[in-house]
């Protein structure tokens, strides 16, 4: 079985208020999760980690042999892949709960796509930061 996920973080400020949203589709693209919470106050960058994350413990329970994560974080595709070092003392805890659940599909391919090719995962953690900001106004 091959699924395909969308993940994509969010963060008003840097840090701020932040949330995330994860899409799992299967082979035929139908969805077959979603997630999508407020994390509290993170960076954009942490945010963008803790969606990859969640996406790819949610797809754990689909017990997949073949994973695409798609991201538009340039930083965690590049991290994820080996291409960037982590540095940040704050994402090396992420990057290695990330890496350690891709040790968990028999192949995984991490994709970099832009906001549009990235639309409702980002959606879906655009709206419970709007959600958030609309009760704490």
């Amino acid at each position: 079985m091959h699924l395909s996920i969308y993940a994509d973080g969010a963060s008003w400020g840097n840090p701020g208020p932040a949330a995330i949203g994860a899409v799992i589709k299967d082979g035929q693209q139908n969805v077959l999760a979603e997630v999508s919470r407020h994390i509290g106050n993170t960076t954009n960058n942490q945010a963008e980690y803790q969606a990859a994350i969640a996406g790819l413990k949610e797809a754990t329970k689909f017990e997949a042999e073949e994973v695409t994560l798609y991201v538009d974080s340039e930083l965690v595709a590049k991290q994820l892949t080996g291409s960037y070092r982590v540095r940040n003392i704050f994402l090396f805890p992420l990057y290695k709960e990330a890496l350690e659940l891709t040790k968990k599909f028999n192949r995984l391919s991490i994709v970099l796509v832009g906001h549009d090719g990235n639309h409702e995962a980002h959606s879906l953690a655009a709206e419970v930061l709007k959600k958030y900001k609309s009760k704490n106004l």
